[in-house]
């Protein structure tokens, strides 16, 4: 049996930026399960999976319009730093949780901090990147129909 959309799939997979640097892993948990088609993983690890069997092994590259889009300066926003609680001292690489206009939370990496401004990055971290996942197929739950006369 081959994965295909609409499947439930177990998956232990290794991810890595093109230099070799492992960003993420599920080596040593339980494998990553997904809908295969949901859209609940970047498209390039969804349509990686499908027409893999159990116990198939592949390595991918997915680049970026595939993965978490490219880099865009629009999510680079000045802050104002009278907005900071006054306990707190924003630092370069510090990562905030911030909240939009609907209430939804998303997070954003402090890249400068001046007098009067902070600039915070709202950019996905793997944004612009081509990525490397080593993947392994662990199980493939079809959702067949079954028609009863």
């Amino acid at each position: 049996m081959q994965a295909k959309k609409g499947d439930t799939v177990r998956v232990h997979y290794t991810g890595k930026l093109v230099s070799g640097e492992q960003f993420d892993s599920s080596a040593g948990r339980e494998p990553l399960e997904f809908e295969v088609g949901a859209g609940m993983m970047i498209k390039g690890f969804d349509d990686a999976v499908v027409g893999m069997a159990i116990g198939d092994n592949k390595t991918i590259n997915i680049l970026p319009a595939d993965g978490y889009g490219e880099r865009s300066e629009e999510m680079v926003i000045d802050f104002p730093r009278s907005n900071f609680p006054d306990d707190m001292a924003p630092e370069v690489g510090m990562q905030l949780m911030m909240n939009n206009n609907a209430g939804q939370q998303f997070p954003v990496t402090i890249v400068d901090v001046k007098e009067d401004v902070v600039m915070l990055d709202a950019n996905h971290m793997l944004a612009g990147k081509e990525l490397v996942f080593d993947i392994e197929m662990m199980e493939i739950d079809s959702k067949r129909l079954i028609i009863v006369p």
